[in-house]
């Protein structure tokens, strides 16, 4: 398979141990707000009502995350290790996927999605510098895209199958004399773990930390990540730059999740086209990403960054004027496109501008960006859309303007592509 894709053979196995460990961790979306309203869980809530408490339950994984990426990603570069990391974050996300199973109060489930914020701050940065470690300045953005593309089919997969678990319920098992019974819940809980458990063998056994040194080197900024650019080229420094671009883009994605009850309503239909046009973004990712990641290895990372930045403009601008559900559809793929012309070709991209031994810092600003986009979007959608439909995707469309202009004037490629993006639409006779 590694082959087939032209990528180093231990990235293939960790796109494949993160796509199974997605499956089981992406099961809580559907899971959770479920169990939430399920007489099994109860207590305190000092005033919030169950649509709040799911609301908290679900962003904390975000919220406590993304700001703890830059800390891990910069310890793994500073004992020049990442897969100790991964590891210990899958051994967290297993045992909090099990102990939703004996959990009895909305707290209970608030500290274990905390606790599971921390595994994603183990796990995230540092897979991601694992596969830029593996990888070279000549194919790192088909590593990357075939990384993110896998990643995305687990998190695609998950909330659909959940739902079938959960239905299918309640189980029971016939051990001999004894027979054991379990709920619907607690069944995707235990698949959850299980997917971890899988992942962590994936890892533990047919991957090898590469050799990359260790760093203690201090840098100035925020947890050691460069603001202003000090080379003096630009005013912010490039990988900041890719990274507030990051942070545009999932705030720009994630103004839909939010809005599904207006949306149906505005639209007239059913909550089953909402998920087709839901996952209309994921399917566009699932499909470019490897390609374009491998084309931006041959004609350069930041130009397909500019082209996917300003498509993100009116794809994002269009849901808020849309009637048709298929016309929704279509504007939500386009996005997905427009965002795999972003994030595997920046990500790509800043691991070429990472210094020798400081790849988990580096892209950690990328990750830690695009979680809180994808934390920060629902909120801002769910304030602004008392203004007007329209609003929420007008404030994500500026956004994306704003990121054309700072990808434009403040970032640049380490290297000479190949060959010009604008070669891939020129036919002359000597093509």
């Amino acid at each position: 398979m590694s082959n087939r894709l032209g990528v180093d053979p231990q990235v293939v196995t960790l796109a494949l141990a993160r796509m199974t460990e997605s499956v089981g961790n992406s099961f809580l979306i559907v899971v959770l707000p479920l169990f939430i309203g399920n007489e099994a869980i109860s207590g305190a809530t000092f005033g919030l009502n169950e649509v709040a408490v799911t609301g908290i339950v679900l962003s904390l994984f975000g919220f406590v995350n993304s700001p703890l990426q830059p800390f891990t990603g910069r310890l793994s570069d500073r004992t020049g290790r990442r897969k100790v990391f991964v590891l210990a974050g899958l051994v967290l996300i297993g045992t909090a996927s099990f102990s939703y199973s004996l959990a009895s109060t909305y707290w209970h489930l608030v500290g274990l999605r905390a606790l599971q914020g921390v595994a994603g701050a183990l796990i995230i940065p540092t897979t991601v510098a694992l596969v830029n470690d593996l990888a070279s300045s000549s194919n790192r953005g088909g590593n990357m895209g075939t990384y993110n593309t896998f990643r995305l089919v687990g998190f695609g997969v998950g909330p659909v199958a959940a739902g079938v678990v959960v239905s299918a319920g309640p189980y029971a098992i016939d051990l001999g004399a004894l027979r054991v019974a379990f709920s619907g819940f607690d069944a995707a809980f235990y698949f959850a773990t299980l997917t971890a458990t899988i992942s962590f063998f994936l890892i533990l056994f047919l991957i090898r930390d590469p050799e990359v040194p260790a760093t203690d080197e201090d840098d100035r900024g925020l947890g050691g990540i460069a603001i202003l650019d000090r080379r003096g080229r630009g005013i912010l420094d490039p990988v900041f730059t890719l990274g507030v671009v990051s942070f545009f883009m999932a705030v720009g994605i994630a103004l839909f999740a939010t809005l599904g009850d207006i949306i149906n309503a505005r639209l007239d239909q059913g909550p089953t086209l909402f998920g087709l046009q839901f996952a209309a973004f994921v399917l566009a990712q699932i499909l470019l990403q490897v390609p374009v990641g491998r084309a931006t290895d041959f004609y350069g990372r930041k130009g397909f960054i500019v082209v996917g930045t300003i498509l993100l403009v009116p794809t994002t601008l269009v849901q808020g004027f849309v009637y048709d559900p298929w016309l929704m559809f279509s504007a939500r793929f386009v996005q997905g496109a427009a965002g795999a012309m972003v994030f595997a070709p920046a990500l790509a991209l800043a691991g070429d501008l990472a210094p020798e031994g400081r790849s988990g810092t580096t892209l950690s600003v990328l990750t830690m960006a695009f979680g809180f986009g994808v934390a920060f979007g629902p909120l801002v959608s769910g304030f602004l859309v008392s203004f007007g439909f329209a609003v929420p995707f007008a404030f994500g469309a500026a956004l994306a303007a704003v990121g054309v202009v700072l990808v434009w004037t403040q970032v640049e490629e380490p290297t000479t592509p190949q060959r010009s993006l604008s070669s891939l639409f020129s036919f002359s006779s000597g093509d």
